[in-house]
């Protein structure tokens, strides 16, 4: 059996999708407490998901598929829209009344722009790159999510060298509000 450490890059993703996929559906019925806390887990999964797209997958996509630039510059700029809405609705908060009709529009953003990605990227990435270098692609991506911020910053730069520049002090500012979030939970 495959274990994640051994999965290339487009299985990695893809699983991810589907996680985030899941997790939506579960938002849309969850309450209290328990939709805080997957909204959270969502906010994370994206953020560091998105980052590491930036940062490891879509410089080789541009390099390897035909159409490449045009390809990911589509990508960049729906991560950038995705990013945008996602901001507003961590500003909001769960409970706000105006969270479910702006959760909609994430949803449907984030679900074309994964299938987009899934049909125009990660299926050409297939047959472009040779499997080593997708399972060595799949390893340095859940490496760049082990660093990579929390939550959504949508000024900040939509490439891998925006992400290694900026992404660094975010992530860390990031982490401290996480484990301040986490100690006060634990508290209650």
């Amino acid at each position: 059996m495959t274990t994640t450490r051994e999965k290339d890059v487009v299985a990695l993703l893809i699983d991810q999708h589907n996680q985030i996929k899941a997790m939506f559906t579960q938002l849309e019925t969850a309450t209290g407490d328990h939709r805080r806390e997957l909204f959270e887990d969502l906010v994370r999964l994206l953020a560091v998901h998105e980052t590491a797209e930036e940062e490891i997958v879509h410089p080789v996509a541009r390099k390897k598929i035909q159409g490449g630039d045009a390809i990911i510059d589509a990508r960049l700029r729906e991560e950038d829209e995705e990013k945008r809405l996602l901001s507003e609705l961590y500003d909001l908060g769960p409970d706000n009344p105006g969270f479910g009709a702006k959760f909609r529009q994430l949803k449907e953003a984030v679900l074309e722009h994964a299938g987009r990605e899934e049909r125009e990227e990660f299926s050409t990435l297939r047959t472009a790159v040779d499997p080593e270098q997708l399972r060595k692609m799949g390893n340095a991506v859940m490496m760049a999510e082990k660093t990579a911020p929390t939550r959504p910053h949508p000024g900040a730069p939509e490439s891998a060298i925006g992400n290694l520049l900026a992404g660094p002090p975010l992530a860390v500012f990031d982490r401290i509000r996480d484990a301040m979030r986490d100690a006060t939970k634990s508290k209650k």
